[in-house]
């Protein structure tokens, strides 16, 4: 037990060590520049390395109590700015999710549904136009069928918008949402009803992965939340404006890349494993997931209330 415990205390170490103090000290130090530099002097290293020296020679930091609690407060700063990074972060996976977007404060649900109707508008355009393309290519005169390349872009322009027609106001949250909607409609099967039964039945192997795809989402949205946090020191120091948008646009990239991860594994278990959790519940199926076993076990699973009692009179 002890061994345990070590190994683990171990492991919060070195998380603690990698995703919050060390980020947090190249904040702190970066705050610190930026409010000694300002504007004017943004680029002088010159001047950098004498305000150091300087406060590096002050008595209160000469002596031994002095360079303890020096370390404590940057240690201490360092850690709270990562905390408040992954807050932000957090905060971020909730919005590129867009989870209950139609209840989101202010106006901005008005402006969100202004945007899904326009992201809709062009799906559906290119929807149509593919569409027209593929009834082109069965044209029995090989002069009537159009050239392949123009179908290939139709379908990338519609894939580039949202793999189903979008129903949210981000990409993100449209491609966690499409597995849903393919399921549904090929199934009948609710995913948000089923997954708490799948996923303590799923191989170890693809439930490790799938944690690791979500971990690695809040990852990168912890990254946006370093954007977020590098952002008011543009205010002192305008070299923190090209940190800010490379740290934004990589978190952009790897949040993309984790969300289209993560949901490509939810389908996998999804249609692979199914019918593991119907042979659990006890229902008489064999083979792969079909829309009767989706619709049975969605029934099944679902909670519904009771109907009100009827009224015998008197």
């Amino acid at each position: 037990m002890g061994g345990l415990w070590g190994e683990l205390g171990k492991k919060l170490a070195d998380r603690w060590l990698s995703l919050l103090v060390l980020p947090g000290v190249l904040y702190v130090a970066t705050a610190a520049a930026a409010h000694t530099l300002g504007q004017r002097h943004a680029l002088d290293a010159a001047m950098l390395v004498q305000e150091v020296t300087t406060v590096a020679k002050q008595p209160a930091v000469t002596g031994v109590g002095g360079q303890i609690v020096l370390v404590g407060a940057i240690l201490i700063g360092s850690a709270a700015a990562g905390l408040v990074a992954e807050a932000a972060g957090a905060l971020v996976e909730r919005l590129v999710l867009a989870v209950g977007w139609k209840a989101w404060p202010l106006k901005l649900p008005v402006l969100a549904d202004w945007w899904v109707r326009r992201k809709q508008r062009r799906w559906d355009d290119a929807h149509s136009v593919y569409h027209e393309q593929q009834q082109l290519t069965l044209a029995p005169d090989p002069a009537d069928r159009p050239d392949p390349a123009v179908g290939r872009a139709a379908l990338a322009r519609r894939t580039r918008i949202a793999l189903e027609r979008p129903e949210r106001p981000t990409w993100s949250g449209d491609r966690v949402q499409a597995v849903a909607l393919r399921l549904d409609r090929d199934h009948s099967l609710d995913l948000a009803t089923l997954w708490p039964y799948l996923e303590p039945v799923l191989p170890e192997a693809l439930g490790t992965r799938i944690s690791e795809a979500r971990a690695a989402l809040a990852r990168a949205t912890t990254l946006a939340g370093w954007a977020v946090l590098y952002a008011p020191l543009v205010c002192w120091w305008w070299p923190a404006a090209p940190v800010t948008l490379v740290l934004a646009a990589a978190a952009r990239h790897r949040t993309r890349s984790c969300v289209d991860t993560y949901a490509r594994l939810l389908d996998v278990a999804a249609r692979l494993h199914i019918p593991d959790l119907a042979a659990q519940l006890g229902f008489d199926h064999a083979g792969p997931l079909t829309p009767d076993l989706g619709a049975r076990l969605t029934r099944h699973l679902r909670s519904e209330p009771l109907p009100p009692p009827v009224s015998t009179g008197s």
